[in-house]
């Protein structure tokens, strides 16, 4: 069977990972999984993609997308059930502009706050505070409305909400003490959703030989 699936490269915690599989399974894409071990990559993983980083999916044709926002949006565009691209071209610009400042500012503070002994030369507060901003913004945007655009969630949602998830646990009693309360209800329900539990079963790592892992699972 696996001849005529796509593979999925993943790791259960890297939130790139994350949004991938939650796009995956929002469009009901049957593919192989491949659990990845980061500091033991299968050499399978490094022949498809030299970087070493996930996820990576591997096409039937041998055609190879490893980075993840491109993964989701081969996912959605095959299958949109759920119409996370559904959005005008003002609300699109809007929603490109979110992932790109998630993916770049938000992401490097998060990495020197969450990783501070790997920056010794970085202020921890002070990159914390870079991410908080961005926060702040988003606890805003969500004044008068359940997701980004609305009331149902579009790809910006579940673009952004992985790294969100992963900040909120650097210092989580910092986290809940701060004066975002639209922010928190949006992660909340994110983190409590059957979608979010669904794609975070745990798995041992792949290696050449094992059964087939299909993912979604359910």
């Amino acid at each position: 069977m696996s001849e005529y699936l796509p593979i999925l490269y993943s790791f259960r915690r890297c939130p790139y990972a994350i949004r991938a599989r939650l796009a995956i399974s929002s469009a009901q894409i049957t593919c192989e999984l491949r659990e990845v071990v980061l500091r033991d990559k299968a050499p399978e993983l490094l022949a498809a993609s030299p970087k070493g980083t996930v996820p990576v999916v591997v096409m039937r044709d041998g055609e190879v997308i490893e980075e993840s926002l491109e993964i989701m949006k081969w996912a959605l565009r095959g299958n949109d059930p759920e119409g996370w691209l559904a959005m005008s071209d003002a609300n699109r610009a809007l929603v490109d502009d979110l992932i790109v400042r998630n993916d770049t500012t938000f992401k490097a503070a998060l990495d020197r706050y969450k990783y501070s002994w790997k920056h010794p030369d970085d202020d921890l507060e002070i990159q914390r505070e870079i991410a908080a901003t961005i926060l702040r913004d988003l606890d805003l945007r969500l004044a008068n409305r359940r997701w980004l655009l609305g009331d149902s969630p579009c790809l910006a949602d579940m673009a952004l909400l992985p790294f969100v998830r992963q900040f909120s646990f650097v210092d989580r009693d910092w986290f809940l003490a701060q004066p975002w309360s639209n922010l928190n209800r949006w992660l909340d329900d994110f983190l409590e959703s059957e979608r979010f539990a669904s794609i975070m079963t745990k798995r041992s790592k792949w290696s050449a030989g094992d059964a087939i892992t299909l993912f979604p699972s359910g």
